[in-house]
C-alpha cells in the first residue's frame, strides 16, 4: 500500500505542477527570503532546528518538511504584519525569532491527542535551556497551544504574543492548500495503511471541512491570501480525485 501511496504522490507533484504557486510568494518574495535566511543563519534557530530534525518523526505527513515550510511562513508573516503595526526593526528581528522557533516545534507531538496541549508543554520545558526570556517562552508555548483550527484559544495578554500567535496559525493553514494534496493526505494515507477505495469515498466530504478552513485565517496578510491556497489546494486535490477515481476505482 505504501508503494502505491508513493506511486500517488509523483502523480498528483506532477497535476500540482501544472498551477501557479499562491500569490503570497511572488507578492512577498523579498520578505520570505529574507525569512529564509534568517532561518538559516540564527545560532538560536540551528540549534533548535538540529533538535527537532533528530526528534521528530517524518511519515505522518507533519514531518520536518511540514515544519520547515510552517516556520519559514510564519517568520515572512511576522514581518509583514509588524512593519504593517509600525514595530521598529529591533523587535521585528526578535519577534522573527520567537515565531521561527514556534514554527519549529509546533507539531512536535503531532502523534499524540492533544497534541498542541502536549506539544506546548514540551516547548515550554525544552526552551529553558535557551536563551529565551520567560515572557518569549511563554508566547511560543501559547502560539503552539492556539495552532489548531476549530479549538477554544487561550487567551494571550500581549499585542507581540498575539502576533506570533496568529502567524504560526496562519502559516499552518497555508499548508492545507496544494501541500495538503501533494504531500500531507499521502503520508497520513500511508501510515494507516487506508485503502484507496476510502479515500475515494470520503473525499467530497473532506473537501466541505477543508473550505471551511478559508474562514479562519488571522492575520490581515493572511486572510487576503489565505483562502487562495486552500482554493488552490482544492482545485489540484479534485484533478486527483478524478484521476484516482479511473484509476484506482477497485483498489
Amino acid at each position: 500500500m505504501q508503494s502505491i501511496y508513493r506511486d500517488i504522490q509523483k502523480k498528483a507533484l506532477q497535476i500540482a505542477s501544472d498551477f501557479s504557486l499562491p500569490e503570497f510568494y511572488q507578492d512577498y518574495h523579498c520578505i520570505y527570503e529574507a525569512s529564509l535566511m534568517a532561518y538559516e543563519t540564527d545560532p538560536i534557530i540551528a540549534k533548535l532546528r538540529a533538535f527537532v530534525a533528530g526528534y521528530i518523526e517524518s511519515d505522518f505527513g507533519h514531518g520536518m518538511n511540514h515544519v520547515v515550510k510552517v516556520t519559514i511562513d510564519a517568520g515572512a508573516l511576522l514581518i509583514i504584519e509588524a512593519r504593517n503595526a509600525g514595530y521598529p526593526e529591533n523587535i521585528i528581528n526578535r519577534r522573527l525569532l520567537i515565531v521561527q522557533c514556534a514554527g519549529l516545534l509546533h507539531d512536535i507531538k503531532r502523534k499524540q491527542k492533544e497534541h498542541a496541549i502536549k506539544g506546548s508543554e514540551f516547548a515550554k520545558d525544552l526552551l529553558k535551556s535557551y536563551p529565551l526570556t520567560p515572557d518569549e517562552i511563554e508566547d511560543i508555548r501559547l502560539s503552539i497551544r492556539n495552532h489548531e483550527a476549530f479549538k477554544r484559544i487561550e487567551k494571550i495578554d500581549s499585542a507581540e504574543g498575539i502576533l506570533v500567535s496568529d502567524c504560526l496559525y496562519d502559516a499552518d493553514k497555508f499548508r492545507w492548500g496544494p501541500d495538503n494534496f501533494t504531500e500531507t493526505v499521502w503520508d497520513m494515507l500511508a501510515f494507516a495503511n487506508t485503502p484507496i477505495s476510502k479515500f475515494i469515498e470520503h473525499y467530497p466530504n473532506s473537501v466541505a471541512g477543508l473550505s471551511k478552513i478559508k474562514n479562519t485565517f488571522r492575520t490581515c496578510t493572511g486572510k487576503k491570501y489565505g483562502p487562495q491556497f486552500i482554493d488552490l489546494g482544492v482545485a489540484i486535490g479534485q484533478v486527483i480525485y478524478e484521476y484516482l477515481k479511473e484509476a484506482y476505482s477497485e483498489a
